[in-house]
């Protein structure tokens, strides 16, 4: 297929559209009449031979084929856009504007106390933070993604930031009522705050490891919910047990509104990353950002 210059700017058409969330408002972004940008987008889908968008009265969606073209071409308008600040002798600026996706634990627990001194050393540049737990299309119309959980195996380069550990815990108003458990299968007789996994829709399984000897409970309860925060303050009221991640967990235990439960079981890990889009030369927000997060991992973790 012949590069010509309406295919570039049928591609950044496309963005404008996924970034805003409509024709309308694309148009306005990029200085074009809505009619325009549906002549750009079609004109952009009869070039690929691919139906880009699921259109409605209400809402524009990205196909599947869409998306993973989004995908791979978003990349590649960064990079030009690198290129063309270095070429004005700005290599080293950081600006513009950071769209990051992040684990709501992270964000609320760690991330959004360090925010403020990131921007205030890099003030020409603006951060959008969304917060989510859901890995499908966490990379659509977002630099950098914040995940727990193993990495995921796609085209997506994963970097590693931290472990951190899994622990059991509950208030000490329902351990008193209860009794505290000695050996991990004695959870069966209590009562257990439950955590949706988002990629099933079904509670996490509950995983006890002590030297390599792992043990697996099928614990129960009556509340389940996908927000840590919400279990975190059902625990703390006595709702029931819960077993939560140890980074941003030390202010309810230090002041003993929770108390941790079975601690010899207590060595699972659960590792955090950063994913980006794969590039060799990523943007100079996104590499300053990634150093952000690797001093903030190494702080918390030592």
């Amino acid at each position: 297929m012949g590069f010509d210059t309406r295919l570039l700017n049928g591609i950044s058409v496309l963005a404008g559209v996924v970034e805003t969330g409509s024709f309308a408002r694309a148009a306005e972004v990029l200085g074009m009449t809505p009619s325009g940008v549906s002549r750009a987008v079609a004109r952009l889908e009869a070039r690929v031979s691919v139906r880009l968008f699921d259109r409605t009265p209400r809402s524009v969606t990205l196909t599947e084929e869409g998306r993973r073209f989004y995908e791979q071409v978003v990349p590649l308008l960064g990079s030009m856009e690198e290129a063309a600040t270095e070429l004005a002798g700005s290599s080293a600026a950081v600006s513009g504007r950071l769209r990051i996706s992040v684990d709501p634990w992270f964000a609320r627990m760690t991330l959004a106390q360090q925010l403020p001194r990131f921007i205030q050393q890099y003030p020409g540049l603006a951060v959008e933070m969304m917060v989510s737990n859901h890995r499908e299309e966490m990379m659509t119309g977002t630099d950098v993604a914040i995940r727990f959980g193993p990495a995921e195996d796609s085209s997506l380069v994963a970097r590693k930031l931290l472990d951190t550990r899994v622990l059991t815990c509950a208030s000490p108003a329902y351990v008193r009522k209860h009794g505290m458990p000695e050996a991990p299968h004695d959870l069966l007789q209590h009562e257990a705050v439950l955590f949706r996994d988002p990629q099933t829709g079904r509670p996490f399984p509950w995983e006890f490891t002590r030297k390599g000897k792992v043990a697996r409970v099928e614990v129960r309860g009556h509340l389940v919910t996908d927000d840590p925060s919400v279990a975190i303050a059902a625990c703390v009221a006595g709702q029931g047990i819960f077993q939560s991640l140890e980074l941003g967990l030390n202010g309810w235990l230090k002041s003993g509104k929770l108390v941790q439960l079975l601690p010899e079981w207590a060595e699972e890990r659960f590792p955090l990353h950063a994913y980006y889009h794969s590039r060799q030369h990523p943007p100079a927000k996104i590499r300053a950002f990634l150093n952000f997060l690797a001093e903030i991992a190494a702080a918390v973790t030592h």
